[in-house]
Parts: structure tokens; C-alpha cells; sequence
């Protein structure tokens, strides 16, 4: 399962405070890169998004989790429409 995770600096958290847990996370092995299909930001800092690939909740939350104090995290479940295939799937439905 895919899950779409945007994130946003908390109130008053400092960007070398994140980047500072994410080198702490990642030096202790809990970042689980494997999982992640894509980390982005958004232009002017502050924000962005992850994708992480994970058929267990749990999974998720254990990375998610060590940066509640400083991002606000915004989950969703997701999956791909191949869009060749939706138009294929839309003519017959009509």
C-alpha cells in the first residue's frame, strides 16, 4: 500500500531541527529509506510530502511517529490510476 504522508514544520520548529532528527533517525536505522518512494518539498520550505510504501499501518506509524514534535503530519491512503487504462475503463462504463 501506498501512502501519501504531507508534512508541516509545528509552530516555532526550526528547519535545522528537522534536519537534525533526520540524520539522528537515520544514523540510528529507524528511517526505513527502503519505503520511501519519494520525499519532496514544497517551494519556500517548511512543507512538502512523502510517499511511503508499506502494507502495515504500524510500519508507518513507527517511521512517522519520532517527528511529531516537529512536523504535523497529514496521511492519506493512495494508489495509482494508470491512466491508459482508466480511459479504457470510463469508455465502458459510459
Amino acid at each position: 500500500m501506498l501512502w501519501y504522508c504531507r508534512f508541516r514544520y509545528q509552530p516555532g520548529a526550526r528547519a535545522d531541527e528537522v534536519r537534525s532528527r533526520v540524520l539522528d533517525q537515520h544514523d540510528k536505522g529507524l528511517n526505513s529509506p527502503e519505503k520511501i518512494r519519494g520525499w519532496y518539498n514544497l517551494a519556500g520550505g517548511g512543507a512538502g510530502f512523502m510517499l511511503v510504501e508499506t502494507d502495515d499501518p504500524q510500519e508507518l506509524t513507527d517511521i512517522l511517529e519520532p517527528y511529531m514534535d516537529v512536523v504535523n503530519w497529514d496521511v492519506h491512503a493512495i494508489y495509482e490510476l494508470p491512466y491508459d487504462q482508466m480511459i479504457e475503463k470510463f469508455r465502458k462504463q459510459r
